[in-house]
């Protein structure tokens, strides 16, 4: 992916590592295009960060979703990224019971909605000369938090997901991107803003920018800290690693 000169759609980008992204992308030299269901956010992000377009989307809404590709394509028709941010985490016990709700909730936001806006958006990214495709998956997709086994099992999915369409779009326009962040200090879970086992937001933010641009061909974006956990498996030390992690504080990775 070129770090400049693209058009870019980020929906769930009106808070953390969305924002966080869109705006350093938009100071890159890219048309930024930010997504999110909260009217007072959006208008928020367009008065603070001039040149940032916004569009009002509600990923777990499939009739949303269609509705803002084509109020984003009509705007901006040289569209060629697109940045599947959106996601919640939240912590399930399931020997107690009564998780069916949340789960059902994350595998919605999480799995769904990056389908869902695949669905729509990939014809006309194969359209384009030069396209990129971004999923968003998480350390945790390769080594598990007892606390939160869905969060857990949708990002695995994502991966595999990620690995399976960079098999099927070889030769074609459009590269496939994943993103594999680990906790980070954002609101995603509550506390974890506040946790000290959470990157801060901007050292992650600079370093993916900085991965972007020395590394234009790379497929999976990793920050050194999220590399404990995508290469556990690889090392040998898995068991440790799933031990060290759930031993940590619950925010230890997201």
């Amino acid at each position: 992916m070129r770090i400049s000169g693209n058009t870019i759609f980020i929906p769930g980008a009106t808070s953390g590592i969305g924002l966080a992204l869109a705006t350093r992308l938009h100071d890159a030299g890219n048309t930024v295009i930010v997504g999110g269901r909260r009217e007072e956010l959006l208008a928020e992000i367009a008065a603070q960060h001039p040149g940032i377009d916004t569009v009002r989307i509600d990923t777990t809404d499939a009739d949303s979703i269609a509705a803002a590709s084509a109020d984003v394509l009509a705007r901006h028709p040289g569209l060629n990224v697109v940045i599947a941010m959106a996601g919640i985490m939240r912590v399930e016990n399931w020997p107690a019971g009564g998780f069916r709700h949340d789960a059902e909730d994350i595998v919605t936001t999480n799995l769904l909605g990056p389908i869902r806006l695949i669905d729509v958006f990939l014809p006309h990214l194969l359209a384009q000369p030069d396209a990129t495709l971004m999923t968003v998956s998480s350390g945790l997709a390769f080594v598990p938090l007892r606390v939160t086994p869905t969060y857990n099992a949708t990002k695995a999915a994502i991966h595999m997901l990620s690995e399976t369409l960079r098999l099927q779009l070889a030769g074609t326009s459009v590269r496939v991107v994943e993103l594999e962040p680990p906790s980070v200090a954002t609101d995603l879970m509550p506390g974890q803003r506040d946790s000290d086992f959470a990157m801060p937001l901007d050292a992650f933010a600079d370093e993916v920018l900085t991965i972007l641009r020395e590394r234009p061909d790379v497929t999976e974006v990793q920050v050194e800290r999220v590399k404990f956990l995508r290469y556990a498996e690889q090392r040998g030390d898995y068991p440790d690693v799933v031990a060290t992690l759930n031993a940590a504080d619950p925010h230890a990775a997201a």
